[in-house]
């Protein structure tokens, strides 16, 4: 990681917002244990699961503290747990409060506590665990899949005093042929949602292949058109 000290000193000498970033909780560990093994321990090791929750974020919190005493700096940091897939959470939110929740609560604390905004990267479906991050400190919660129905104005309409929201521009309509379609999209979400502030432009998930290159810069016109506070 020394590699990239001098590319952060470089960004944050040019006004750029460095970010010390961690992949945690669920999504994590069920790279190293395996998806179908985790989902069932979840039901049935529920101590076991707390306790790689909570070594991980440790480990988190560890190298944090590591890199900082090497020289970085961060503005902000990203943290890393898809929690939902198209239809819904991945698991109950008893289950998020019982073995998850203490993590992240923890995770938010410490962080804030560095005088840093956290945002949350969570795929799918996580309307029902927004008002949690919300009363655990939560500062942005970032991607807002549309196709899982996370809804960038209801969002911003229900909890747009509390919490502020990156993303819920759906890259299907980058795709489209027309034109308009991606414009009316930018123009209608981000004039809504920037206003009172709380909101930064981010797609709501990876844009796809059959993106040209002449549309991303259109995209990004748009965004400087409509989004500019």
């Amino acid at each position: 990681w020394r590699l990239g000290l001098p590319g952060c000193e470089r960004a944050r000498e040019q006004g750029k917002f460095t970010c010390y970033s961690a992949a945690v909780g669920y999504d994590k560990i069920q790279s190293y244990v395996a998806t179908e093994r985790l989902l069932i321990s979840i039901a049935t090791e529920p101590d076991w699961v707390r306790d790689m929750y909570e070594t991980d974020a440790n480990l988190a919190i560890e190298m944090y503290e590591v890199m900082k005493e090497g020289g970085f700096e961060f503005d902000g940091v990203w943290l890393f747990c898809d929690l939902g897939y198209r239809n819904g959470l991945l698991f109950s939110p008893r289950h998020f409060n019982e073995q998850l929740r203490p993590t992240f609560r923890r995770l938010f604390d410490h962080f804030r506590g560095e005088g840093m905004p956290v945002i949350l990267h969570s795929c799918g479906c996580v309307r029902d665990l927004v008002p949690y991050f919300i009363e655990d400190g939560l500062t942005c919660l970032q991607p807002l899949e549309v196709k899982a129905g996370m809804d960038l104005i209801e969002l911003k309409k229900e909890f747009g005093d509390k919490l502020a929201f990156m993303g819920g521009i759906d890259v299907r309509t980058m795709a489209d042929p027309d034109p308009s379609v991606i414009e009316e999209e930018i123009k209608t979400k981000i004039s809504f949602a920037k206003k009172g502030g709380g909101y930064i432009y981010h797609s709501d998930h990876s844009v796809p292949n059959n993106v040209s290159l002449d549309r991303c810069r259109r995209v990004l016109e748009l965004v400087r058109k409509y989004g500019a506070y």
